[in-house]
């Protein structure tokens, strides 16, 4: 089949906004319907890309458009279907931008449904093959049936091919998780089915699952078939079709789950004195036991375009770690977060990666509270597992990180829960003058204090890291006292500062005590190495600098009465 010919299907309506004649004759492999803002990883070479156009916005809209053709046309897409109804219209950005590309692009009607686009093309596409290779009449009444009571997809999966010869087949999300099997089927690790979900071996088969109400990459199914050739094309892409009104169905019925899950997430965020009542019965509504211990976690992603996409990622996650219960939801700022009982927790970190790599490129950062006894505590783990979250950005900022709040055993990591802003300005606040490029002296003072402190107040460690003479490091020491105000012989200063220096994003970030330590250690030989000053050198400017200080002194000292 070719893009001329769903061209020409009256049926379909497509209107045509930009081809090339020799363009329209190229073959068409299959049909992917996608609305993330980056499709490439899931288009494969030859397909046609639905997509609804739910990831274009005005502001930016050329930016959008050019990043989302650019990545169809890498991925080998032959042409782009673009849904009229969320805009209205098809944006003229991205007319412009398939015609920069060579990509044929064509509006579907808002009364048009993907699905009818899909069928056109399989339907064609096999329709050689003949009626005795595809589904028997009785199997597709039967899978007709099960799908109009819910069946569950197990169910439904072994019923497709109950009439083949034990056939392994599975239905396996992107990120590995198998959702069916058929009976005798191996079991898949995780791992081995999300590689198989990107291309697996010659040998195998895997088919998209399209469906309407699908979320994204995280919710996406695959049929796949390690032996290509245990059924032919056409069949599989029944059983595919009949998939994917079994996925619709399971998106919709979780509808109200999701809105009592929303529910529970606005009361935790809105809890305040006396409101406990009310967050266990949003609690018993969601089907979550009244007692714990629970855990909650919180994620975002950096998805903007998709405000669905981390309650996507996070109902995944959820899933992969086999909870006994849980609900997902939204926090009335637009974050995911779950509740989920404790023994969850370690499959729910372990398959993290999993699900971040589902869409690579876009970090994915989840914060985990401590265990809740009880409905009552779930306000209070909520308010952790934000804080958790703010530290996986800030630890993770450029990858997909998990942070679990009983981790954060350590000031230098405690702070990174803090926001950046609020950080920021208590290291301004505490180092004052240390920070004024104006000065010329800041930079040295600021670097003697990191030092000092990351050898623990030791005048002779400090000297030799810095490879100065003792008198000289005295000297700082007094002079950052009196600019910041602090006496570095007292502990609680001490840990002051120490905090200040780890709030400071220097030019490598944050610095942990342990990489500052070893900052100084190397001073000494780096200094040396350099020929920065010899020992003698060193002590002649300490003597300098500590002769400077006393006649400092002696200038503002108050005159001595007889």
């Amino acid at each position: 089949m070719h893009v001329e010919h769903l061209l020409e299907d009256e049926s379909l309506g497509l209107r045509l906004l930009w081809a090339e004649d020799a363009l329209l004759r190229r073959e068409i492999s299959g049909v992917t319907v996608t609305d993330l803002e980056d499709p490439a990883r899931f288009v494969r070479p030859d397909e046609v890309v639905l997509s609804g156009l739910v990831w274009w916005s005005a502001d930016e809209g050329r930016d959008k458009a050019e990043r989302f053709v650019t990545g169809l046309k890498d991925a080998g897409a032959v042409a782009l279907l673009a849904g009229e109804e969320t805009h209205g219209a098809v944006p003229s950005d991205l007319v412009e931008a398939c015609a920069r590309h060579g990509l044929p692009v064509a509006g579907v009607p808002a009364h048009v449904l993907f699905r009818a686009i899909t069928d056109s093309v399989y339907l064609r596409q096999w329709g050689e093959l003949g009626r005795g290779r595809a589904l028997p009449e009785h199997v597709r009444g039967r899978l007709n049936r099960l799908v109009a009571q819910d069946a569950d997809p197990a169910l439904v999966l072994a019923a497709a091919f109950a009439h083949l010869d034990a056939v392994p087949a599975y239905v396996l999300t992107a990120t590995g998780r198998t959702v069916a099997a058929t009976p005798g089927a191996e079991p898949l690790p995780a791992r081995v089915a999300a590689a198989a979900v990107l291309g697996g071996d010659s040998g195998s088969a895997t088919a998209p699952v399209e469906a309407e109400a699908a979320a994204g990459p995280y919710g996406r199914w695959w049929l796949h078939l390690p032996d290509a050739a245990a059924a032919p094309p056409r069949l599989v892409q029944e059983i595919t079709a009949v998939l994917g009104r079994c996925r619709t169905a399971l998106t919709r019925r979780g509808a109200a789950e999701r809105r009592a899950a929303h529910e529970l997430g606005r009361l935790l965020s809105a809890a305040a004195g006396d409101g406990s009542g009310e967050v266990a019965g949003a609690v018993r509504a969601c089907g979550l036991p009244d007692e714990g211990p629970y855990r909650v976690v919180v994620a975002d992603s950096a998805r903007a375009a998709d405000t669905g996409a981390a309650e996507g990622a996070l109902a995944e996650a959820v899933a992969h770690s086999g909870a006994a219960y849980a609900a997902v939801g939204r926090l009335p700022e637009g974050t995911a977060f779950a509740v989920l009982p404790e023994d969850a927790a370690p499959e729910l970190a372990r398959a993290w990666p999993l699900v971040a790599a589902a869409d690579p490129g876009v970090p994915l950062h989840g914060g985990l509270a401590a265990p809740a006894a009880d409905a009552t505590a779930l306000p209070g783990a909520l308010a952790e597992a934000r804080y958790a979250l703010t530290a996986a950005r800030t630890i993770g900022a450029g990858a997909s990180t998990l942070t679990d709040v009983t981790t954060l055993t350590t000031l230098d990591l405690l702070l990174t829960g803090v926001p950046a802003e609020v950080r920021a300005a208590y290291s301004r606040t505490v180092l004052g003058p240390l920070l004024d490029p104006a000065n010329a002296s800041a930079a040295a003072l600021l670097n003697t204090l990191r030092v000092f402190l990351a050898h623990d107040g030791s005048w002779a460690r400090t000297a030799e890291a810095l490879h100065l003479h003792v008198n000289t490091v005295h000297y700082r020491i007094q002079r950052i006292e009196h600019f910041t105000g602090r006496d570095l012989s007292r502990l609680r200063d001490r840990l002051d500062l120490w905090a200040a220096l780890l709030c400071h994003p220097d030019q490598d970030g944050d610095r942990s005590a342990a990489a500052v330590r070893r900052d100084g250690d190397r001073s000494a030989t780096t200094a040396r190495r350099d020929g920065d000053r010899s020992a003698t050198t060193a002590r002649r400017d300490g003597d300098r600098e500590a002769t400077t200080a006393r006649r400092e002194r002696s200038s503002t000292s108050p005159a001595r009465r007889p």
